[in-house]
């Protein structure tokens, strides 16, 4: 009988199936050697970074520089609670309404608070919307669950709501509002609204009721100054 092949001995090269070496042709086309190892490029990404991501490009390096903006980012920051390995993530918290003029900057102290709270080491799930973006989800459409979406943004650990009163008024957007600030106001979910509205106005734009919750659960921030929009445009 012939001798079993040892263990340690080597097998024969076996040709390459067709599949690999069309593979093979394809990276060589490219430039690319099949045989040399891949670079490193799987360096985690800062939370700073994953965030810049999702900021439109106009506000991608704002910063917070109003003296209200940065009170309140330092009340959310002290008000957090330490997660998984430490860090610090949202709990609960005042809210922010930034109002003032057409433009401010309050779109641009919104996305800045945002950055300062990543800088500052805070673990943070954040979602931002206009109200116009708001009540246009809420209105049914087909194989949407907009309840779900609702749920979510009332749920969102922190908010931004941007425009608030800017659009249309009706009993329907203003029962929306409602219920949207009211669940954020019982559980004291941190949430920045932006508005037009001199404060005077909100009562008679969103309704008493919800203008009483902005009034107790806001700090304020007030931007006064001509539009900075037409200004740069001259």
């Amino acid at each position: 009988m012939p001798n079993p092949r040892r263990a340690d001995e080597r097998r024969e090269p076996q040709p390459a199936s067709g599949a690999v070496l069309r593979l093979e042709r394809m990276l060589a086309a490219k430039g690319i050697d099949p045989d040399r190892p891949l670079p490193d490029t799987d360096q985690p990404s800062t939370a700073l970074e994953l965030a810049d991501r999702r900021i439109p490009p106009r506000y991608r390096h704002a910063e917070a520089d109003h003296p209200e903006v940065t009170t309140w980012v330092q009340q959310v920051t002290l008000a957090c609670r330490p997660g998984p390995g430490g860090t610090l993530g949202i709990a609960q918290g005042p809210s922010l309404l930034i109002a003032g003029p057409t433009g401010s900057g309050k779109t641009h102290q919104a996305y800045g608070a945002i950055r300062s709270l990543l800088k500052a080491g805070v673990r943070l799930r954040w979602t931002k919307l206009t109200a116009t973006e708001l009540y246009a989800s809420q209105r049914p459409r087909q194989g949407t669950d907009t309840e779900r979406e609702m749920r979510d943004l009332m749920a969102s650990p922190l908010l931004i709501l941007d425009d608030l009163g800017a659009a249309k008024a009706s009993e329907w957007t203003e029962e929306l509002t409602l219920r949207l600030v009211d669940h954020r106001y019982e559980h004291l979910l941190p949430t920045i609204f932006t508005t037009n509205l001199a404060p005077g106005d909100i009562k008679n734009a969103l309704g008493d009721r919800t203008a009483s919750r902005l009034a107790e659960m806001c700090e304020r921030a007030i931007l006064t100054g001509t539009d900075r929009r037409r200004r740069t445009a001259a």
